[in-house]
């Protein structure tokens, strides 16, 4: 089994590798920046669907039938499901993966569930608890909106520190047998809450969490920002990029010279009208399954810090005038130099 490293992180003993990967985006995710990569695109953003909510559940159920195809696992073969999305009693994710019977754990970790997911499949492998485990999240402007924010009929204006959720889904399958990609690590993440109360403003408080527990990984692996070909956050934005940077370099790291994230990378405001960048369950884990695991195959990119991001806010907090706490979870991903 893995063992324990430093105050929250993990260096598993067994290598778990990424056996196959997916996604599915929108048709503004594909006009983005990173729409060559994107494996999967829908212009229907209702997949002949009643409701917005039922339009994600079956985005996570064209993702999780297509990965465990292109793994060449039988379903039988899954040990474990683990995922989530933003939606109240993970709906989405109930509903897609359904008729797979699989057993489940549902995750719910805000726009960080697709990173906690693969911590926890990653765990159950390195722990010779499952041979394979699959890993799912998703997230939907519109079923988003409607949830945390107003409908989009409302047609409200957004101010400028605000995200644009990512319709899309991803689905990785995890195993014990060689594959071209490996996670070797982990770091759990705290909630961490500086006291930001505004909703359009996430990046600003998923930040520090973001900061937080990459100062961590750093320390318990004895690991330096060179280390890694890319450090990659989940959903800050632009400007929660610029907070994380500058909080991660008060702890004497400067990543600033290789942190990407994946709310930046996946719109282009200019052309787009997306304000911060993009948020969302969806947001890192497609951006993972197409752009990053691409760089990985071709041997672009050799070892990433993945740190996914979550502002854990409901609709109830925010109309209590709560703050916004938050979470960030790292995994230390590597490209596996002798795969088969």
């Amino acid at each position: 089994m893995g063992k324990q490293i430093g105050k929250q992180s993990i260096a598993f003993d067994k290598v778990v590798y990424i056996l196959a990967n997916t996604e599915v985006v929108g048709k503004k995710e594909k006009d983005g920046p990173l729409g060559d990569y994107f494996q999967n695109i829908f212009d229907d953003h209702l997949l002949d669907k009643k409701t917005w909510e039922m339009t994600e559940a079956k985005m996570q159920e064209q993702v999780s039938n297509k990965v465990i195809e292109l793994s060449g696992l039988s379903k039988d073969k899954i040990r474990y499901i683990f995922g989530g999305d933003l939606m109240a009693q993970l709906m989405a994710t109930t509903f897609g993966i359904k008729d797979l019977e699989i057993p489940f754990y549902g995750v719910f970790g805000a726009c960080s569930t697709f990173g906690a997911s693969m911590q926890l499949a990653s765990i159950m492998i390195d722990a010779g608890l499952a041979d394979n485990a699959m890993a799912i999240s998703s997230s939907h402007y519109s079923s988003a909106e409607r949830q945390f924010r107003f409908p989009v009929e409302f047609g409200y204006q957004r101010p400028k520190s605000a995200a644009w959720t990512v319709t899309g889904a991803a689905a990785v399958i995890l195993g014990n047998e060689s594959g071209a990609v490996k996670i070797t690590g982990m770091t759990t993440g705290k909630i961490v809450d500086y006291g930001i109360d505004d909703a359009m403003n996430m990046g600003g408080a998923m930040a520090p969490a973001a900061a937080d527990t990459i100062v961590r990984h750093f320390k318990d692996f004895g690991t330096r920002p060179g280390d890694y070909d890319l450090i990659v956050t989940g959903d800050l934005g632009v400007y929660g990029k610029e907070i994380a940077c500058k909080l991660v370099n008060d702890e004497g790291y400067d990543i600033s010279q290789n942190h990407m994230d994946c709310g930046v990378e996946i719109y282009s405001d200019k052309e787009q009208d997306t304000h911060a960048g993009g948020s969302g369950c969806g947001c890192s884990a497609v951006t993972f399954s197409a752009m990053v695991m691409n760089k990985f195959k071709i041997g672009e990119l050799k070892k990433i810090l993945f740190v996914p991001t979550g502002a854990l806010l409901t609709t109830v907090s925010t109309n209590l005038k709560e703050t916004i706490p938050a979470i960030a979870h790292a995994l230390v991903i590597e490209r596996n130099e002798v795969s088969k």
